[in-house]
């Protein structure tokens, strides 16, 4: 399903993301470019990482960290 119509991000490449080691949405900013349009997918491609992070990493170790990329802020037309 497409997550970001903007961006023609898919659920399928924010879970690849998420095992690739994006943590959170700035790293799924950084390698993907999810909700760096209009932003209104930002909720749901944070629900997806979120829910592959609590599936993939129950009961393991502390998961890394992705680097803070800067804030794309979209023009106000």
């Amino acid at each position: 399903m497409f997550v970001c119509i903007c961006n023609a991000i898919t659920d399928k490449q924010i879970r690849a993301a998420a095992e690739d080691g994006a943590t959170d949405l700035w790293g799924l900013q950084a390698r993907l470019g999810v909700a760096s349009g209009c932003g209104s997918c930002k909720e749901t491609a944070s629900e997806i990482l979120a829910e592959y992070r609590r599936s993939a990493n129950a009961g393991t170790g502390p998961v890394r960290e992705s680097p803070k990329p800067q804030v794309y802020c979209p023009a106000v037309a």
